[in-house]
């Protein structure tokens, strides 16, 4: 029997105007090279600047996880040779990191777990070299290079990759709704790092490998699955797990060596004699914690609170400030039925999202309509399937869905009168499958709604519709 042991390293590039230690831009998709300054490139003679924005959107941070802030921070350069790394050192933090000694609760399976937080330091990004542009060549993009990073390092206290994917959520959705990063993972803004090492319960850690840049929640599970495995099976059959670097190979699902895994002295970190350490004072602190916005676990207990919410669906809302304001702008117009409105919303509105790669702050129909649709739902103006159409074409031609039900006329008849009229002329026209349905076939009352629905071309309320012939054919 072997215990995983997991620990994660998420980087999370933060969401300033400018480069952590130039004035460059940090926008995403320029055209190559064009957001490089001298400073990027460590031209000779020049002197990085700290970017204080950054500094604080990592104050922040740790002041979210009740992480302890340092009142001296310093950075030190962390030195290697890559190609996409101009200065031939990466400016990082090593002994003194500006955030240290937080936590995060995670719940797996409705159990409660911490994860300890070891540190979340300041470092800059690297460029990013690209390898599909020239056949047999690599070409370097130095845009990213000097990106504000946070690196957030947990304890080794994950124990399968369901936990750590878990972890990761928590960290992504924190780090939105702080609005320190779009954590946008297809472009590289949030990824991350897994140490990965198997023991027998109870003994000492393992050896461990570290999977790289891993940038998406489905490749860190599958990534880990993989990686626990081809462990499992070196140490059963008496090997030995060598300490390295690996990448994780989405199409393939498997991870393959990269390098031997470096220590820290193979880094020669030492303080960076071009800046000055860091103070941050308790005022600067003091100001930060009263512009903090409300938390994911805050807006979750608010939200079963205030809308009587089911837990699962309160937590989803509350990883995502936008789909949880969307939400609540819907809610403005009703004062009951707010379930039926959070599934709605997360069933249909999210899965066209989804479907058509969009976030819920670019929905093509807004929270009002959406509201509207409930509300119409409720009044059994209109049935669920009704609506789900009127939603769809709402969505195609970004039309009012009111104009949508008036042009068509499919307002739901739940007039008894014009129900019971249509039911007894119906149940004329069958006599002998009546008296079938009186002698025991139940199945048939389908057979009778579904002709009332055929006359009155599906808009007939379908719960009015079975009682009304529940009465009729018991002869009321």
């Amino acid at each position: 029997m072997w215990e995983t042991v997991i620990g994660l390293e998420i980087h999370v590039q933060l969401a300033t105007e400018s480069k952590l230690f130039s004035s460059s831009s940090t926008n995403f998709g320029s055209q190559q090279n064009t957001q490089a300054s001298i400073i990027d490139l460590a031209m000779p003679g020049v002197l990085p600047v700290l970017n204080k924005n950054a500094v604080n959107m990592a104050v922040m941070f740790g002041l979210a996880v009740g992480a302890k802030i340092a009142d001296k921070s310093i950075f030190a350069r962390k030195n290697y040779f890559y190609p996409d790394l101009p200065k031939g050192y990466q400016i990082s933090q090593y002994e003194l990191p500006v955030v240290y000694d937080g936590k995060l609760e995670i719940n797996i399976d409705g159990e409660n777990k911490v994860v300890g937080i070891t540190r979340a330091h300041l470092e800059e990004d690297a460029g990013k070299s690209i390898h599909d542009l020239f056949d047999g060549e690599s070409a370097i993009d130095l845009n990213r290079a000097g990106t504000p990073l946070i690196e957030i390092v947990s304890e080794p206290d994950m124990r399968s990759a369901k936990e750590a994917v878990a972890y990761l959520k928590k960290i992504h959705s924190i780090v939105k709704s702080l609005g320190i990063s779009d954590g946008n993972m297809e472009e590289g803004s949030f990824r991350c790092d897994a140490n990965i090492s198997l023991r027998k319960p109870g003994a000492d850690f393992g050896i461990r490998a570290e999977i790289k840049n891993i940038n998406s929640f489905k490749f860190v599970e599958n990534a880990i699955n993989y990686e626990v495995d081809r462990q499992q099976d070196i140490l059963e059959s008496g090997g030995s797990v060598k300490q390295e670097t690996r990448l994780y190979d989405s199409k393939k699902d498997e991870t393959r060596p990269m390098r031997s895994k470096e220590e820290a002295n193979d880094y020669r970190y030492f303080p960076d004699p071009d800046l000055l350490p860091v103070e941050i004072t308790d005022k600067q602190i003091s100001d930060i914690k009263k512009i903090l916005p409300e938390l994911p676990d805050a807006k979750k207990e608010r939200l079963i609170n205030e809308y009587d919410l089911k837990n699962d669906d309160a937590e989803i809302l509350s990883s995502s400030s936008q789909l949880c304001e969307y939400f609540e702008k819907a809610c403005k117009d009703i004062s009951s039925g707010y379930q039926l409105l959070a599934n709605f919303i997360l069933s249909e509105v999210v899965g066209l999202c989804n479907k058509n790669g969009l976030d819920i702050s670019e929905s093509r129909v807004n929270a009002q309509d959406v509201t509207k649709l409930n509300i119409y739902i409720n009044e059994e103006k209109i049935s669920m399937k009704q609506a789900k159409d009127v939603l769809n074409e709402a969505w195609d031609n970004n039309t009012n869905v009111d104009k949508i039900i008036k042009s068509k006329n499919i307002e739901q008849i739940s007039n008894p009168e014009l129900l019971l009229d249509e039911a007894k002329k119906m149940l004329e026209k069958y006599p002998k499958e009546v008296q079938d349905y009186k002698n025991g076939k139940d199945k048939l009352m389908g057979f009778f709604v579904g002709q009332v629905m055929k006359v009155t071309k599906g808009k007939a309320n379908p719960k009015t519709l079975n009682e009304i012939l529940k009465k009729l054919l018991k002869g009321e």
